[in-house]
C-alpha cells in the first residue's frame, strides 16, 4: 500500500468518530409518521390489546355448561339469540341454555365462556345444532392477551419498521419521540455540468450524480434534496455552502477532492482545517474527505465529500456516507450495514484486483449450488454507469487479495433487495478481465 493512503476501515472508523460528536436531533411526530425511525422513549401501551375478551373463531358464543357431551352422534340443540359480527360496541349478555353467533374478532358475550366453530354446526341461525363440546375457554381471546395497559411494549431504541408501527398504533399512541432521521442535501460540483434532461455538448457532462445519490439516501430511508450544481468558482461555493448548511443536517459533495487545479471543494473546506481529506485505499473511490460546518443556530453540520465520478460516487455513498447516517439516526444496527444488505456469494469469475487496496467490483448475482455465486458485471472503470446499472451488488476484495479465483467466497454489498430477482440476476455482460 502507497504510504500517503489509508485503509478503507480507518477512514470509515475517522468519519464515524466525527459523527459520533455531533448531537442526535430529538422530534416528537404523529405516531404514523415514525417510520423509518427510530424511538427516543420507551413506549407503555395505554390501553389492553385485545381491550375485551373476542373470538378467534366464526362460531357459536356458550356457556360450556349447557353443551357437555354434545358430539355428532348426540348434538345439544339451542336457541340462536342474538348475532354478533366484528365491530359491534354495545354489551350482549348470554343467558343459559342459549347461543350467540359470533364473527372472528367480535366481543365474546358476557356469561359466555367457549365459541364453538361454525364447522361444528349446522350453521342455522334460529336454532343451531351444536356438534362438539368445546374444551374451557375455546377460540376465547382474553382481554390483554396480547399487551397489558402499563406495560412496557417498546425499548428506546427501537427501529420503527411495519410491525413495530403497527404495535404502536394499537396500543394507543398519537405521537412518539423519536430520532430524527438526518436531512440530507446533495450537492455536486463542476462547471461542466449540466441540469438533468440536458443533452451533453462537447465538454459537458449531464449531472447524474445528484439524482442518484438522493434516490439511494431515500431508498434508505433518509429525507434528501439535490441542491443545483456548483461551478469551480471558490467564492461562489463558500456562499453555497453558508446557503446549504441552513437546512440540512449533513452536506454530501461530490467531485473538487482530487489534486486538480479546479479541485474546488477541497480548496474551499481545506481553510481552516474544516475538512480533512484523504487517499483512501480503495478502488473506485480513492480521494475522500469529511468534515463539519457551523450552521447560523450553532448546529455542526456534517459535511462528507465524494469523487466525481458516478461509481466512485456510489461506492462511496455505501461504505461511508450510508453507516454514518445509521449511526446519526440511532439505528439499532450500528454504523455497520445491516445483515440485509450484504450476502457472500462465490466467484465464478477470475480477475487482478489491485494490490494493497481494497477493491469493490460490480457484479451480478445468481442462484447456484449450495447459495449465490457473482460475475463481474462488464467494465470496471469509475465512468462506467452501464456496469453499475446492470450490477447487483458491489464485491467486496480485500486489500490482501491480489487476484480473485473462481471458487473464493467474497462479501457484497447489495445495490437493491435481492427479492427482486429470487432465482437468478441479469445476464452478465461482455466483461473485462481486469477491472
Amino acid at each position: 500500500m502507497a504510504s500517503d493512503l489509508v485503509p478503507l476501515e480507518q477512514h470509515r472508523a475517522a468519519v464515524l468518530a466525527a459523527c459520533g460528536q455531533v448531537p442526535r436531533r430529538v422530534v416528537t411526530v404523529p405516531v404514523l409518521e415514525a417510520h423509518g425511525a427510530v424511538l427516543a422513549e420507551d413506549v407503555v401501551s395505554a390501553v389492553d390489546v385485545p381491550v375485551c375478551a373476542n373470538s378467534a373463531m366464526d362460531g357459536y358464543a356458550v356457556r360450556r355448561a349447557d353443551v357437555l357431551g354434545a358430539s355428532a352422534e348426540r348434538p345439544v340443540v339451542l336457541p340462536v339469540t342474538d348475532d354478533v359480527p366484528a365491530g359491534r360496541t354495545d354489551l350482549v349478555t348470554l343467558a343459559p341454555g342459549t347461543a350467540i353467533r359470533i364473527m372472528t374478532g367480535a366481543p365474546v358475550p358476557e356469561g359466555a365462556d367457549a365459541v364453538i366453530p361454525v364447522e361444528l354446526t349446522d350453521r342455522r341461525t334460529d336454532q343451531v345444532r351444536l356438534l362438539a363440546e368445546p374444551r374451557p375457554a375455546a377460540h376465547v381471546r382474553p382481554a390483554g392477551d396480547d399487551v397489558r395497559r402499563g406495560q412496557v411494549v417498546l425499548a428506546a431504541g427501537t427501529l420503527v419498521d411495519a410491525r413495530v408501527l403497527a404495535l404502536l398504533v394499537s396500543v394507543g399512541r398519537p405521537q412518539v419521540a423519536v430520532v430524527a432521521p438526518p436531512r440530507v442535501t446533495v450537492l455536486t460540483t463542476g462547471d461542466e455540468l449540466l441540469e438533468p434532461g440536458a443533452l451533453p455538448g462537447h465538454g459537458e457532462v449531464v449531472d447524474s450524480n445528484g439524482p442518484m445519490l438522493v434516490a439511494a439516501l431515500r431508498e434508505h430511508g433518509f429525507p434528501a434534496v439535490r441542491a443545483r450544481a456548483a461551478g469551480d468558482d471558490e467564492a461562489a461555493f463558500e456562499r453555497t455552502l453558508t446557503e446549504l448548511v441552513e437546512g440540512c443536517d449533513v452536506l454530501v459533495t461530490t467531485g473538487g477532492v482530487s489534486a486538480g487545479a479546479y479541485d474546488v471543494v477541497k480548496a474551499v473546506l481545506s481553510r481552516g482545517g474544516r475538512a480533512t481529506f484523504r487517499g483512501v485505499a480503495m478502488q473506485p473511490g480513492k480521494p475522500q474527505g469529511f468534515g463539519t460546518l457551523e450552521a447560523a443556530d450553532g448546529r455542526r453540520v456534517p459535511v462528507l465529500t465524494l469523487p466525481g465520478n458516478p461509481v466512485s460516487a456510489m461506492v462511496s455513498y455505501l461504505v461511508f456516507v450510508l453507516p454514518a447516517l445509521r449511526q446519526l439516526a440511532a439505528h439499532p444496527a450500528g454504523p455497520d450495514a445491516a445483515d440485509r444488505d450484504q450476502v457472500v456469494a462465490v466467484a465464478d469469475d477470475a480477475w487482478r484486483a489491485p494490490a494493497g487496496r481494497t477493491q469493490l467490483a460490480r457484479v451480478t448475482l445468481h442462484r447456484g449450488d449450495g447459495g449465490w455465486r457473482l460475475r463481474l458485471a462488464g467494465g470496471q472503470g469509475s465512468h462506467m454507469l452501464g456496469a453499475l446499472a446492470a450490477a447487483d451488488a458491489l464485491a467486496v476484495v480485500p486489500a490482501a487479495v491480489e487476484e480473485v479465483r473462481p471458487g473464493m467466497p467474497l462479501t457484497c454489498l447489495l445495490l437493491h433487495p435481492l427479492a427482486t430477482h429470487p432465482t437468478s440476476s441479469h445476464p452478465a455482460p461482455e466483461q473485462e478481465s481486469r477491472p
